[in-house]
């Protein structure tokens, strides 16, 4: 993303919506129908829709923007047609929070210690997956990062409370694998570590049939 990007989505009106782990972030509602999480935000236009897992024609993403019609929001859709996960974009999304704690686009370092204080909080355990992102399974959240002008940036990933079981963990978790793909959590303490998965000489199981949408 350009500096000229960026500027210009700093510089649009971004929601501020409130966490309500595993219910809902927002006007949205996990469970919704793709025609209620429409309904539930009427200044949302849909830009595309796509497969957005190789092991699944049934899981639908949808990407949403805003007035520039930029992709913003990301909504996923189980073949029930109920809305179980939702990802913003990190520098165009709506800017989620939870108990205070910016969840868009702010500094990973930040976030995850963040995310160490609250799982010490909560008497439960702060979780990384394979590929090195961090979340808490009790509140169906999971941290990824995004490239921007000045770095990487965190990107939320939320699930529903029928579906936050292993949600840290990329293999075996609902979330889709467009999710994954991409940058990969910094990792200060191996500094040989790809930055992005699947790295350039890997191939995964879905090569050659499926392509990570963004």
């Amino acid at each position: 993303m350009t500096s000229e990007e960026l500027e210009l989505a700093g510089a649009q009106v971004r929601p501020c919506w409130l966490v309500t782990p595993l219910d809902g972030v927002g006007p949205l509602r996990f469970g919704m129908t793709v025609e209620e999480a429409a309904a539930a935000l009427p200044e949302a236009r849909e830009l595309r829709r796509f497969q957005a897992d190789p092991r699944s024609s049934e899981i639908v993403g949808l990407e949403l923007g805003w007035e520039s019609a930029q992709p913003a929001l990301y909504e996923y859709f189980r073949g029930s047609g109920q809305l179980f996960c939702i990802a913003a974009d990190a520098v165009r999304g709506p800017l989620m929070s939870l108990d205070g704690a910016l969840l868009t686009g702010s500094d990973p370092a930040e976030l995850e210690q963040w995310l160490s204080d609250v799982s010490e909080s909560m008497g439960v355990g702060l979780r990384f997956g394979p590929r090195g992102n961090p979340g808490i399974e009790e509140l169906g959240l999971v941290l990824r990062v995004q490239g921007a002008a000045d770095g990487v940036l965190t990107r939320p990933v939320l699930v529903g409370r029928e579906w936050f079981e292993r949600c840290v963990d990329d293999y075996e978790s609902l979330i889709p694998e467009c999710e994954w793909a991409g940058r990969l959590w910094p990792y200060e303490r191996d500094p040989e570590r790809q930055e992005i998965w699947p790295s350039a000489g890997e191939l995964p199981p879905w090569y050659g049939s499926w392509s990570p949408p963004f």
